[in-house]
């Protein structure tokens, strides 16, 4: 008799836990939420993951990685804690997404497990489309608008350029000291060397673009080192050239910079259409069609001959040639 009552009360224990474990998950809801279901490409919206149970419950939520579904990236999230107005009881977990695409078509985000101490809740699937950006191919493509202008002083130029002015009287009054040492010292006779061939900047920017084109580095899937070195070049004859600070400009800047420099229409079209390409491919992961790569040659080339710098070479003193 007394066995048959300990059996008793063992059945009766083991089925009020059952229905208290029965009894969590079912107060336990969980749901999986998208701000909008439609986004075009380069567009973000934002996905909920939301859990609702009583405050002495443990969940856990499911966890994300950088992906879904192989196409979608999740960009940040964040989470946030509300306790019902009604009974504090009860409290409310979101774990929120920001989310965004890069290829079109309908992805499916895939139903998410929420573990709890009655057994897992399971979302429900949510559908993203991702659409495309149309394009009216059938207007004519417009060329970039140039910068608007704006007055520049000369105190504007004063300030924009005072360290080359203060360094420029420095270095004057460097050599005017040096000159003054040399005159005031006593002469010695000295073996004078023949100074090194100055190579003109031209001469070198066109033989680096020989160097990059035999490389053939686009022909081999290196688009983007292709463009990197080809604007390296650019820059640093356009440093040479006008002096400008190219390396370290922006293709914005270096337009402001030469806006007042004696250069063709139709040499800033073509130093334009160098840079911009390269940004391009640099920042939007664009892929160049095979003749925009070769057009990017040869304006960059043809710009380095049509803006070249007429090169004199320093002429010998009658004691030199003696």
């Amino acid at each position: 008799m007394i066995k048959r009552f300990f059996k008793y009360v063992l059945f009766l224990n083991l089925l009020l836990t059952a229905f208290a474990y029965k009894s969590s998950a079912q107060t336990v809801q969980a749901e999986a939420k998208l701000d909008r279901f439609a986004i075009k490409i380069g567009e973000q919206t934002q996905l909920h993951l939301i859990a609702r149970f009583h405050a002495n419950d443990k969940v856990e939520f499911p966890k994300l990685t950088d992906t879904i579904s192989g196409k979608i990236q999740i960009v940040s999230s964040k989470a946030d804690t509300l306790f019902d107005k009604d009974d504090v009881s009860l409290k409310t977990i979101r774990h929120n997404y920001t989310i965004t695409a890069f290829d079109s078509g309908d992805y499916v985000i895939p139903s998410y497990a929420f573990h709890t101490q009655g057994g897992d809740v399971n979302t429900q699937p949510l559908k993203l489309t991702v659409a495309t950006v149309i394009v009216d191919t059938t207007k004519a493509a417009y060329d970039i608008k140039q910068p608007l202008a704006i007055s520049y002083t000369f105190w504007d130029w004063l300030r924009d350029n005072w360290v080359w002015i203060v360094s420029v009287l420095a270095v004057a009054l460097i050599i005017a000291g040096i000159i003054y040492y040399l005159k005031k010292r006593p002469k010695k006779e000295t073996v004078v060397e023949p100074p090194a061939p100055v190579v003109p900047p031209h001469i070198i920017a066109l033989q680096k673009l020989t160097a990059i084109n035999d490389k053939k580095l686009w022909q081999q899937e290196q688009t983007k080192q292709y463009h990197t070195e080809l604007t390296d070049v650019i820059r640093e004859y356009l440093e040479s050239r006008y002096s400008i600070q190219a390396m370290e400009q922006t293709s914005d800047e270096i337009f402001a910079s030469l806006r007042y420099m004696e250069i063709s229409d139709e040499n800033r079209n073509a130093l334009r259409q160098v840079l911009i390409l390269a940004d391009l491919v640099k920042f939007a992961k664009e892929k160049p069609l095979p003749f925009e790569n070769e057009q990017s040659m040869d304006n960059a080339v043809a710009f380095v001959k049509k803006t070249q710098q007429v090169f004199q070479p320093p002429v010998a003193k009658e004691e030199d040639k003696k």
